[in-house]
């Protein structure tokens, strides 16, 4: 397949203040580089501080690196001018409540985003919506509900909903499937996995849950304070992890 997404030399440094005139340098992210192909999952790992956010957040261009490139599909990302990208990274947040409107219906709430982002006309909106809630295995009715009125799986739908609505390449999951318990993690992982099969779609899965990464990712990183530790196939490194820090993240999560 081919590559979708191309990360080369990427590196972030904040500035943080430290009394009236001082401060000091914080580095988020340092010389990260990896590769996506369509079709494929790249599982993100690391300890709170590691980067893995600051990551997300340049990827969706929320933040502009200070140094290194972003390739979609071959083509350099300009943070400028991100918005054309839009329709091609969608981003899937941990808690689907919070990052949704709580007084929006859920179909306003996808009109919106196609009214943005497209030139659908309103019918032809209305069917997208009604095709998208179906493929998700949501009800048409379900486009009058409140957020308050699902449940947390259904919530998590509905903010996959609103992510796959523009027909995107990729899908970044920040721990999206974290919080979930067993039952409905694996009702969404089984989901997710029909989706890529179906449409070519790659992940980006930041998360902790090891066993979660064994399961669905091809690929594996492992950042350690914004460094690059380990990279690779996701069977490469949990077989053979090349430091003793990735070692301890398996072994605790998997003992």
């Amino acid at each position: 397949m081919s590559l979708l997404l191309e990360v080369k030399h990427l590196s972030k440094t904040y500035r943080k203040q430290t009394g009236l005139f001082r401060q000091r340098s914080v580095t988020a992210l340092d010389n990260i580089s990896f590769s996506l192909a369509a079709g494929k999952t790249l599982a993100i790992v690391g300890e709170t501080g590691s980067g893995k956010s600051t990551l997300a957040k340049l990827l969706v261009g929320i933040e502009k690196p200070d140094q290194g490139d972003i390739f979609l599909g071959g083509t350099a990302v300009k943070i400028s001018n991100y918005r054309q990208y839009n329709h091609v990274i969608r981003f899937i947040f941990q808690d689907a409540a919070k990052s949704l409107n709580p007084h929006q219906k859920i179909g306003q709430m996808l009109d919106d985003v196609l009214h943005f982002s497209t030139i659908l006309d309103p019918q032809q909106r209305k069917q997208k919506i009604k095709h998208t809630l179906k493929q998700l295995g949501l009800l048409d009715e379900h486009a009058d509900y409140y957020p308050h009125m699902f449940s947390g799986g259904q919530l998590q739908r509905v903010a996959l909903a609103r992510a796959l609505i523009l027909d995107p390449k990729l899908l970044i999951l920040d721990e999206a499937l974290t919080a979930l318990d067993p039952t409905l993690r694996a009702q969404m992982v089984n989901l997710l996995l029909q989706l890529q099969q179906s449409s070519g779609l790659a992940y980006l899965l930041i998360t902790n849950h090891l066993r979660l990464v064994k399961h669905i990712a091809d690929d594996l990183l492992v950042l350690h304070q914004g460094k690059p530790l380990d990279y690779g196939t996701t069977a490469s490194v949990f077989a053979n992890p090349a430091h003793d820090y990735t070692r301890k993240l398996i072994n605790s999560a998997l003992t």
